[in-house]
């Protein structure tokens, strides 16, 4: 267990709703979180437990978008590319943003549970951590990229119980968008590679 700190408040910019798949996702972890979850001696799911199983289902979701949809279609394929411009260019959303729009109709639930992709090395502004544990917790996994890291941090009114995992490059897609975008602060990852975490963020009830 790594030592609780104590963090301000922040807030992430919103993005359009897109898409069936994150809606359905979406909806899914709302309702998991909705469950008593934040406490355990109110007889719910522990916060950890709460923790690490909404990211099992984020992980597998965003890996089967990357490999079996972006990866494949843009890579393989050649059918049709994936864009951070996505509307405009009437492509596909790139893997980050498809995980963002899934995690601003989550939060849009109130149902007491916020996740976010973040980065040391953001290829937007908006992706960089910014309170402690978020720094923290990212600076960890890239140094031990097979562990998880736990705490507690105050944002407002509310006490989250905040989990961060790291966030490895799957596919060459991930790979070679990073490497080759222009605003990317770094151009050397490879496969397997810690790209940043996925911090996971339960309200304590």
């Amino acid at each position: 267990m790594i030592p609780h700190r104590t963090t301000h408040p922040h807030r992430h910019p919103r993005v359009p709703r897109v898409a069936s798949a994150v809606t359905t996702l979406g909806l899914g972890l709302a309702a998991l979180a909705g469950c008593k979850s934040a406490s355990s001696s109110e007889g719910g799911i522990p916060p950890k437990q709460l923790a690490d199983a909404v990211h099992a289902a984020l992980e597998s979701d965003r890996a089967i978008y990357t490999r079996e949809v972006v990866n494949r279609l843009q890579n393989e394929l050649g059918v049709i590319k994936a864009s951070e411009h996505w509307k405009e260019d009437k492509a596909l959303p790139l893997p980050a943003q498809m995980f963002r729009m899934g995690a601003e109709l989550t939060a849009q639930k109130e149902a007491g549970l916020h996740y976010a992709l973040l980065s040391q090395w953001p290829i937007s502004r908006q992706n960089q951590p910014r309170t402690d544990v978020e720094k923290a917790g990212l600076d960890f996994v890239v140094k031990n990229p097979n562990e998880n890291y736990y705490a507690s941090e105050r944002l407002g009114d509310t006490t989250f119980f905040t989990a961060v995992y790291a966030d490895k490059a799957i596919s060459d897609a991930c790979v070679n968008c990073h490497n080759q975008h222009a605003s990317s602060p770094r151009h050397d990852f490879a496969l397997g590679d810690v790209m940043g975490g996925v911090v996971v963020r339960i309200a304590q009830r």
